[in-house]
């Protein structure tokens, strides 16, 4: 489904279910050289279980147009932007990674409008290496093979994920490189990065949020590692803490637990 949001058209994918305004929605945020195949799993069940799913490209990715977002701040208005446009008052936020601050960016501009806040695969500060921040911008596919090594800890899926037998580190960099290609008049790569690491109104965005948050970590992150939402929970007015045999790329690692911490969350 395409919508036009700031005067650009942006894509979410559904689940393949048409948007009937009576059903409550969730909008799931992907990361960094990301887009919304990486909720595949996910969006697929709440649409098949009396939920609207908008899993948006972000301005600049793939299907959608735009500039991407410089700062975790514009991406958040993005989002705010993006219900209005689809006539959403009131969602539930899921976001990975850079993702999930921009969810809570979301959740703290307008809190009346969000009804859950899932954190995946987060953390605050989310500190980026100078070295990985450079090489973004020098030598991406280089970037790209070491962020595949960080955010990795198994070398297949389970099969609920991408299927028997599947690479998850070739598959990933593929979508990394598929992202970072879609867009030639942008290094989206180094943009979202930099947009992590400069993003520094995380504890003051928590203390505005008044929904619930789930904090769901891979206990074999090393991008975002779980002691790294220690502040952010500690300002969480009502927060679990869910914590899965992955590393940074839980959804694929830990699809069905990711799913199920999701659903409980969510939908329960």
């Amino acid at each position: 489904m395409n919508y036009t949001v700031n005067g650009h058209s942006t894509y979410c994918y559904t689940g393949g279910k048409p948007f009937d305004a009576a059903r409550p929605t969730v909008v799931f945020i992907h990361g960094v050289l990301n887009d919304h195949s990486v909720w595949i799993l996910q969006s697929r069940w709440f649409a098949n279980h009396g939920w609207n799913v908008l899993a948006v490209d972000l301005p600049g990715h793939c299907k959608s147009a735009g500039a991407p977002p410089a700062s975790v701040e514009d991406a958040a208005q993005f989002v705010i932007a993006l219900l209005d446009a689809a006539g959403v008052q009131k969602a539930a936020l899921v976001g990975h990674s850079f993702g999930s601050l921009i969810a809570l960016e979301t959740a703290a501009r307008a809190p009346e409008r969000v009804t859950q806040l899932a954190m995946v695969g987060t953390a605050y500060p989310m500190v980026v290496s100078p070295a990985l921040l450079e090489s973004s911008v020098s030598d991406p596919q280089r970037a790209i093979a070491m962020v595949n090594t960080f955010s990795h800890s198994l070398l297949a899926p389970p099969p609920s994920s991408l299927g028997p037998g599947t690479w998850l580190y070739g598959s990933s960099r593929a979508l990394m490189r598929r992202v970072l290609a879609s867009n030639r008049e942008a290094n989206v790569f180094h943009i979202g990065f930099k947009a992590c690491n400069d993003y520094a109104n995380g504890e003051a965005a928590m203390e505005k949020v008044q929904c619930p948050v789930l904090f769901l970590l891979g206990d074999s992150d090393q991008m975002t590692p779980p002691r790294a939402t220690k502040a952010l929970v500690s300002k969480a007015r009502n927060a679990k803490v869910v914590t899965v045999h992955a590393g940074h790329a839980l959804m694929s690692e830990a699809p069905d637990e990711v799913l199920f911490a999701l659903r409980d969350f969510v939908a329960g």
